[in-house]
């Protein structure tokens, strides 16, 4: 965690404490996860399971480690011991006591498996992702323009050492494939993966065709289902899906792709700065990726459980954002230019036809600096977006 950022989630996280005997967090690599909950959880033992000596006596003597650990732990990577899971569920439903254990791991695949395969409803389950607007923005740290926001991410690292992103992210790529990617999967072709790493990257914001990307890549569809599935777990990319409700249309029924940093996602895409950007064919997807991602990390950072889609029927009408109400729709229109014209409201207006007589509250989220009220719509500048949620 930054020295200078405050983390939106830690009252979250508090809140919870009294109210579940284990905790657990996860989120991609250098989230910023242990620092956080060694801030979180000052009085408690911190144990991480990296360490080969620390790993093998818990290996060979679970029991006697959590006899030695019994409350009031951090277990990190505790997904490298698998057979404490089983004993920390026996210990917690003998001992009623709330915030005993607090586990973290950087393999969310193995984690969350083994959390649901043994500690469903003993557990708190907490998402970090790298930087939200908010917590930069608290902090005078998002830049005024988002190309240049989009281009350094949002990872802590880049701001608390003041980390060139080109470095950081070459350096982050590295660890992923070479660590995470080889011990999850067989993968003997590294730089088969990277390649499908950087496709993945040329389609963001766009449609998922498995079948196109298996065979660019020159990989069977399993294969990269498999791969795709991998990326998800670990906290890269992110599916989002169309919403399907009739209207008596035919709807795509295929979800959309994007990453959850674009720091990572210019880095793979081969652009270095602000100016390379804003020249970028990309530059709208990559725009509609940063404001995705962002809702997504408001929705994990305030432990909102809001559920996300986009629609778009078979004439390729589409809505970037939808969400589904009580009483109507929230629809968001996302377009990176900073001039606003009649025409960027076009597609929010004739889903509103579409939903009739569903009310629906339509949002322009633009890549200017100015809010403006009007009639029917609200327009949005992209730094603002955490104060329209929906």
């Amino acid at each position: 965690m930054s020295k200078f950022i405050q983390r939106q989630i830690t009252p979250i996280i508090e809140a919870q404490k009294s109210k579940f005997p284990v905790l657990a967090i996860t989120g991609p690599r250098q989230s910023g996860k242990t620092t956080l909950l060694k801030e979180i959880f000052s009085d408690y033992s911190y144990v991480s399971l990296e360490n080969p000596n620390t790993r093998s006596f818990a290996l060979d003597d679970p029991i006697g480690f959590l006899n030695r650990y019994d409350h009031k732990v951090i277990l990190d990577e505790v997904q490298r011991v698998p057979a404490l899971f089983s004993y920390i569920q026996g210990r917690v439903d003998e001992s009623k006591i709330m915030g005993q254990y607090i586990l973290s791991g950087s393999q969310n695949f193995h984690l969350l498996n083994n959390i649901t395969q043994t500690l469903a409803g003993r557990v708190a389950l907490f998402k970090l992702l790298p930087f939200d607007f908010t917590e930069l923005k608290q902090s005078a740290l998002l830049a005024n323009s988002y190309a240049p926001a989009s281009i350094k991410g949002f990872y802590p690292a880049i701001f608390d050492r003041d980390i060139d992103p080109v470095v950081f992210y070459a350096n982050y790529i590295q660890t992923y494939l070479e660590k995470d990617v080889t011990e999850l999967m067989n993968i003997r072709d590294l730089k088969q993966f990277r390649t499908f790493l950087g496709l993945c990257a040329g389609r963001a914001g766009q449609l998922l065709n498995f079948s196109a990307l298996a065979n660019e890549c020159n990989i069977s569809h399993n294969t990269a289902k498999a791969w795709l599935s991998i990326l998800e777990s670990s906290y890269i990319i992110f599916l989002l899906q169309p919403y399907h409700q009739n209207f008596n249309k035919r709807l795509v029924k295929t979800p959309k792709l994007y990453f959850y940093d674009t720091g990572l996602l210019n880095h793979l895409l081969g652009i270095r700065t602000a100016e390379e950007l804003d020249e970028n064919r990309l530059k709208g997807n990559i725009f509609e990726n940063m404001i995705l991602a962002e809702y997504q990390k408001q929705n994990h950072h305030l432990y909102l459980h809001k559920d996300y889609y986009f629609w778009q029927d078979s004439n390729a009408h589409e809505v970037d954002l939808l969400m589904k109400k009580a009483q109507g729709f929230s629809i968001f229109e996302i377009k990176a230019t900073q001039t606003i014209s009649n025409a960027l409201f076009k597609e929010m207006d004739r889903f509103e036809e579409t939903a009739a007589p569903e009310k629906v509250n339509k949002t322009l989220i633009y890549g200017g600096a100015e809010n403006e009220k009007r009639t029917r719509y609200d327009v949005v500048s992209w730094q603002n977006v955490p104060d329209f949620m929906g």
